[in-house]
């Protein structure tokens, strides 16, 4: 792979491509470099139906998308049922509150064609500058890097980390297994926060990186680079609610939130609208 490309990773299904073309098409748009993407998924439809892949007509639109910006983007797609199903059985965490496509960043240590580095991110993130200098990061001697979570950090350790932005050395990754020992210790334990609470234990070789590449408030900062639409508090008088805004709810992004930073992404995101059948 061209050291020029920046190496991207999602994981989801058919009906959250909104999120992931949003959140790729905002790493576009702030960067000079081609990305080089690769998106995890797989049919788990006998579970619930509406887990269904993403369909290689999303695929194209992607890499269409992305090739306007450079001509050397490229999207690859792998299907992940099969990896996934063979370990399911002896998951304790195969049911939880999150989506079980979460759980495919733990097998990317399994598949040929992964980068040495990659970065991987929720499709429920946006980019608000050029993650190169993030993607750039020497992490030799690190597993991975991640930013603390900052509401985690005070009730379950300091150094909790928020798995939704991971930047991974996966050559240290594969040979410290820690993507199967955390598929091991998902499989003896049941957590809250499956796979994350998992990596936080079993991660030896962790580096900590700036909050601006894992923004997870309500607000954005001046510096923010990734804002992470996960699910947060909101305080009604002293009572603590929980907020789960998406940045593919426009509406509520703009008048709950008052984010109005991805504007210029949701403008390019109707015209491919208007151009495709984003959801065929």
């Amino acid at each position: 792979m061209n050291e020029s490309h920046i190496s991207l990773c999602y994981a989801g299904n058919k009906a959250v491509f909104d999120g992931l073309l949003l959140s790729a098409l905002s790493a576009a748009a702030h960067t000079s470099r081609p990305l080089d993407v690769h998106v995890l998924t797989m049919d788990l439809r006998k579970q619930k139906a509406n887990y269904l892949p993403f369909s290689e007509n999303q695929m194209r639109i992607l890499e269409t998308a992305l090739r306007r910006k450079n001509a050397d983007s490229r999207v690859t797609c792998y299907d992940l049922t099969d990896l996934y199903l063979r370990a399911a059985s002896r998951n304790k965490n195969a049911k939880n509150k999150y989506t079980p496509y979460a759980q495919l960043r733990l097998f990317l240590s399994e598949l040929a064609g992964i980068p040495d580095k990659v970065l991987y991110l929720d499709v429920d993130t946006m980019c608000a500058g050029d993650i190169a200098p993030l993607f750039d990061t020497d992490i030799e001697g690190y597993e991975y890097a991640a930013c603390v979570d900052p509401i985690c950090k005070y009730w379950i350790d300091p150094h909790y980390c928020n798995s939704g932005v991971l930047l991974l050395n996966m050559p240290a990754v594969r040979e410290s297994k820690l993507f199967e020992r955390v598929r091991q210790l998902m499989c003896e334990r049941h957590f809250a926060m499956p796979d994350q609470t998992a990596l936080h234990k079993l991660g030896q070789r962790r580096l900590y990186l700036p909050r601006k590449y894992n923004e997870q408030s309500r607000r954005m900062r001046e510096d923010t680079v990734i804002k992470h639409f996960c699910q947060g508090i909101k305080f009604y008088f002293i009572l603590p609610l929980p907020l789960n805004i998406k940045q593919w709810q426009r509406e509520r992004v703009h008048k709950r939130l008052k984010i109005f930073t991805f504007d210029d992404i949701y403008a390019e995101y109707d015209g491919l609208a208007a151009e495709f059948d984003l959801h065929d």
